[in-house]
């Protein structure tokens, strides 16, 4: 998609990161791929034989190119992980492909990055308890999937009732959102059971998925959340995450828009407030 080279492409433009900030990952090894997904997934995923049903379930043609796109995003986000064990926060300007499932792939995902990178963290022995926070408008349903038995990783999803993927899975905490959903419900929500959440599991990482296909503007989402109502919710989730002392992960997530200005200044804001609110 265009916007994940114009984001980075606008925050040079206007000063909020520098070159030196931006890094390319190396492909993400077999190893730690096959701790998420399954292997007979991965053989068919890696040699291209995927059959047709399976592939439309996807949405793209499945390619080589497209099969190492995935690779590297997983790696990008182990590799953010690994940043903000340092300094805090780090973002991935692609990845959030949370409708990949441990022995599948749908909905324009195939490979799980948030999944991979938090499964890195538990056989590293780097983190003890993982909040995922899933702000995307659609349910992570892959992401639940995954940890569905693993107590150590808590997904939290907060997305549009009315929304795909239509079939849901269970994850640990769904808040599904009625359409039309705005600024104020929506902020006092995340507010309530963010904190409870915290407080609860005392997490030492946290990855959050920051979709803004919760936008009023966007083709998909059915909510009517404004472009500061979505902003005002990425200063919440680093608020809380400054404030406990919790390293964050961030991965961009769906955002469709019909102007795509719309999507790249989304986005942007993300930046924007974590370079605020950490570097700043």
């Amino acid at each position: 998609m265009l916007k994940y080279e114009l984001i980075p492409a606008q925050l040079l433009h206007e000063g909020s990161i520098e070159a030196s900030d931006i890094f390319s990952p190396e492909p993400c090894a077999e190893e730690v791929i096959l701790w998420t997904h399954e292997k007979d997934y991965w053989e068919d995923l890696k040699h291209l034989k995927l059959t047709p049903q399976h592939i439309r379930r996807i949405g793209f043609p499945l390619s080589e190119q497209l099969v190492q796109r995935e690779i590297m995003i997983a790696q990008g986000t182990i590799d953010c992980s690994l940043l903000a064990l340092k300094q805090g926060v780090a973002m991935n300007v692609a990845g959030g492909t949370h409708h990949a499932f441990t022995n599948r792939g749908e909905g324009f995902c195939l490979l799980n990055d948030m999944a991979i990178a938090a499964n890195y963290l538990l056989h590293k022995n780097l983190a003890r308890q993982i909040l995922i926070v899933d702000l995307d408008v659609h349910q992570g349903n892959g992401t639940a999937q995954i940890f569905q038995h693993e107590k150590r990783v808590f997904t939290f999803s907060m997305h549009g009732g009315h929304n795909y993927p239509f079939v849901k899975e269970k994850s640990d905490l769904d808040l599904p959102l009625t359409d039309g959903t705005g600024d104020d419900e929506y902020l006092n929500l995340l507010h309530k059971n963010l904190q409870q959440l915290i407080e609860k599991l005392q997490p030492d990482f946290i990855f959050f998925l920051s979709g803004v296909d919760i936008l009023s503007t966007d083709k998909y989402g059915k909510l009517n959340v404004t472009m500061q109502g979505c902003k005002q919710r990425d200063e919440m989730v680093f608020a809380f995450c400054k404030e406990y002392g919790i390293p964050v992960t961030v991965a961009m997530g769906g955002g469709y828009s019909a102007d795509v200005k719309i999507i790249v200044e989304a986005h942007c804001n993300t930046f924007r407030v974590a370079k605020e609110m950490y570097f700043g």
